[in-house]
């Protein structure tokens, strides 16, 4: 099972490349529990803490298309890496002044969110580069989607590590000069240097002049909807049950889901339509939101929330073949980059949706809101079928020349014959 991924490993420069990426964004994915545990450790309300955070996840979904395109324009070394130190600087503003005054603190915030690099789009831009063959390109999707789970795993321990040793002010500086780091090591390799991506057509839509983008956007923000509103849910479950013990193992089974189940997708090929397979991978994750309404004992429940995570990193590898197919001809970047904002601003409004619904109708209804919106994302995804089977005109997968970085790339696989 793991053959294909080692030898995607062995490859020159993946390791680094998936290594550096995870690296690079660790502030990201740690910067909600890092910004929460530091205004509280300020003196600071949850309340604050929670408007501080929603600034940063805010400008972060503003920042991360616009800076894509901006890669897909200059190049990766021109944008990522002043991205990064711009964003660790902003952070280490907050972390230096502190609450006082509130406006710096909203000001860094907001400039830390808007300048964190498209590390995540870049690294999917870059994957064909460095492999031989298209289906290795899709396992290597696949193996992304699983490390991510394992880096939104062993972040907030970082953070809660450095914060008992340290200061939750130290943890904020330390994660920014990290950052910094992984974002050095994956611009200053050979791949990311080469990269060009291809001669685009000048239009201010960008990448989301596709329609079949469009379809795959609308689709996914739905699925971020779901898991927003799971961990509001859960949270309302575990507070009758074992409080946040119980909370912690409820939101470990969706990761492990999701890891055991992006593993398997991974280490096979699969033939056929993309697009189908999307459309029975969303199917399976909405059934498999359904028994979480069943509110058995904590051990059951940890279950059934292991069981709804393990279609999500399928899911996700499956819809970045599909942007792959759908991005339109050098704006590859940008169109990675929208998917990671929709479905991030899907999980706030999932989040911000789940709350009132729980307190309305309770833990129960607030388990009823990821199986209605995984069912309205497959609703979107049937009805855009015929869309989403026509690749965008002029779609092509950019790849680097070693031999001539300054040449604009040229396509490896022909959109048409994807699998």
């Amino acid at each position: 099972m793991a053959a294909g991924y080692v030898e995607i490993l062995r490859t020159r420069h993946a390791a680094r490349l998936l290594a550096g990426t995870l690296v690079g964004r660790l502030p990201n994915a740690t910067a909600a529990i890092a910004i929460v545990l530091f205004v509280r450790a300020e003196g600071g309300s949850y309340s604050l803490a929670g408007a501080l955070a929603a600034v940063y996840g805010l400008s972060n979904a503003v920042g991360q298309p616009l800076l894509g395109r901006l890669v897909d324009l200059h190049g990766q070394p021109r944008v990522q890496l002043p991205a990064a130190v711009v964003a660790a600087l902003a952070m280490v503003v907050f972390a230096l002044s502190g609450l006082d005054p509130l406006p710096v603190a909203y000001l860094a915030m907001a400039v830390a969110g808007l300048f964190t690099p498209p590390l995540e789009g870049g690294l999917r831009a870059l994957w064909s580069t460095v492999l031989r063959k298209e289906e290795q390109v899709h396992t290597a999707y696949a193996m992304d989607a699983v490390a991510q789970e394992l880096m939104f795993t062993v972040g907030p321990l970082l953070v809660t590590l450095c914060v008992a040793l340290w200061s939750a002010s130290a943890a904020l500086i330390v994660l920014s000069v990290i950052g910094v780091l992984g974002a050095l090591w994956v611009v200053v390799s050979p791949p990311s240097r080469a990269w060009r991506s291809a001669p685009r057509e000048a239009h201010w839509l960008g990448a989301l002049r596709s329609p079949g983008l469009l379809a795959l956007l609308g689709a996914f923000f739905f699925v971020g909807i779901a898991l927003g509103s799971i961990t509001v849910a859960a949270l309302s479950y575990a507070g009758d049950r074992g409080g946040d013990a119980v909370y912690g193992w409820l939101m470990a089974g969706v990761g492990l889901g999701a890891l055991l189940g992006g593993t398997v997708y991974g280490a096979r090929r699969w033939s056929g339509a993309p697009e189908r397979r999307l459309q029975v991978l969303v199917a399976l994750l909405a059934v498999c939101y359904v028994p979480l309404t069943l509110l058995p004992g904590p051990v059951g429940m940890t279950g059934l929330t292991t069981l709804a995570g393990v279609f999500l990193a399928p899911a996700i590898a499956c819809v970045f073949v599909l942007v792959d197919r759908h991005a339109p001809k050098g704006t590859v970047t940008e169109a990675f980059s929208w998917i990671v904002t929709t479905f991030t601003v899907g999980q706030s409004v999932g989040t911000a949706v789940a709350g009132p619904v729980v307190e309305w109708g309770g833990t129960l209804w607030g388990f009823v809101v990821p199986g209605a919106a995984g069912a309205v994302s497959l609703l979107v995804l049937l009805a855009t079928g015929r869309v989403l089977a026509v690749p965008s005109e002029g779609a092509v997968v950019a790849v680097s020349s070693e031999n001539d970085p300054n040449r604009a790339a040229e396509p490896r696989f022909s959109s048409v014959d994807r699998a």
